[in-house]
């Protein structure tokens, strides 16, 4: 059995590299599936990506299905610390199940390198074309072209705070956080707050909410409505190759 621990610093134990794999994490579920296709043996109803994907469903990814992850055999789970529930995990473990925990990323080279540990220590491949092309694409941060209020929830208003992933996104293709500084890392401050805030420019990602053209100017009528792909901001993986690109643009049109 080798020697492996998930990013928590818990044993993972496998004898090899696995073949049955249940994802309770869309962005994982479409690295793994991108990268070593066919192993996925389960997936949340939120794993959207690859589209192809025909596996059996598990639920969401904070409350998924045990009893139907234990049904599939798995002989890895990956799970998230921020999304997935210590209980579910510790109740898989409890089944036999190697569970592999993420860490929640607090920038994308500390996304991108735990994603090559999983990869080339875990499944035992060598470093995918993407995960290369998206290391280089992401190695620099661009200069400050717009400081931004960055809501990812309504009812109540919830924005991106300190170290996070999607924040560092933002910061690497020219926006700077406007609650960078927050206590929190997903600060819940009232709208007026959010409408005074010192900033110029809305981001507004179409999940985990789903904002539409007419909350920009609907909420935020003093500053300039960008609407980007929610994907693109928190998704760890493949999809960062062309979300550098997509980004760029889009932000682009706000100058």
């Amino acid at each position: 059995m080798r020697d492996l621990f998930d990013d928590l610093g818990e044993p993972v134990p496998l004898d090899g590299p696995p073949s049955r794999v249940v994802s309770l994490v869309p962005s994982l579920t479409e690295a793994v599936e991108v990268s070593a296709p066919g192993r996925l043996v389960g997936a949340t109803d939120y794993c959207t990506h690859p589209s192809t994907l025909d596996v059996p469903r598990v639920g969401g990814s904070k409350y998924p299905k045990v009893d139907d992850v234990l049904a599939v055999r798995p002989d890895l789970v990956l799970a998230n610390s921020e999304e997935n529930r210590p209980e579910d995990v510790q109740r898989l473990r409890a089944n036999g199940v190697p569970v592999f925990v993420m860490e929640a990323a607090a920038s994308v080279p500390a996304a991108l390198g735990s994603l090559r540990r999983l990869l080339t220590q875990v499944y035992e491949l060598i470093e995918p074309a993407w995960l290369v092309e998206a290391e280089e694409l992401w190695r620099t941060t661009g200069p400050v072209r717009h400081r931004a209020v960055i809501p990812v929830w309504r009812k109540p208003w919830i924005v991106l705070g300190h170290d996070t992933f999607a924040g560092d996104v933002l910061r690497r293709v020219g926006v700077a956080n406007a609650y960078a500084d927050a206590e929190d890392r997903y600060p819940r401050p009232p709208l007026a707050e959010l409408q005074a805030a010192e900033a110029d420019v809305v981001i507004l990602p179409d999940e985990p909410y789903e904002f539409t053209a007419d909350d920009g100017p609907g909420f935020f009528p003093d500053l300039r409505p960008a609407l980007v792909s929610g994907r693109y901001l928190t998704w760890y993986g493949p999809s960062l190759v062309e979300a550098h690109g997509a980004l760029t643009r889009s932000l682009a049109e706000l100058s």
